[in-house]
């Protein structure tokens, strides 16, 4: 997998994020329970955008980052949810093909195991 050079999002390139494009179903082991969301990525005049959606709501990812990581790609973002409760969420996952694992963190609470797969066109 070729990943960018570029670490932050922001950074142009036509087609450097294609092995992120596309919409991803994630599950999040938290002490309240399992969730369930789905990311979408998508590029946008050569920035990478991304946005989750939920059962409750649809919430844009900000502050995405992406750069080479030991195996795979490490992407990085931060994200505010409202339900079921308001949190500030912020996310390291590492992707290798179809497949990103990593966890997510909800300020002073405890790490939470993220899991995900690419959907199929």
């Amino acid at each position: 997998m070729t990943v960018p050079t570029a670490p932050s999002a922001g950074d142009s390139g036509d087609d450097s994020f294609g092995f992120l494009v596309g919409t991803w179903d994630i599950s999040m082991r938290t002490p309240i329970g399992t969730m369930r969301a789905a990311l979408v990525f998508s590029v946008d005049d050569g920035t990478l955008t991304g946005r989750a959606e939920g059962k409750a709501e649809q919430v844009p990812l900000r502050d995405l980052h992406v750069g080479p990581g030991d195996e795979g790609a490490d992407v990085t973002w931060a994200q505010t949810v409202t339900r079921p409760m308001r949190l500030e969420l912020a996310f390291a996952v590492t992707v290798l093909g179809d497949q990103m694992a990593g966890y997510s963190r909800a300020g002073r609470l405890p790490q939470s195991s993220v899991s995900g797969a690419r959907r199929p066109d």
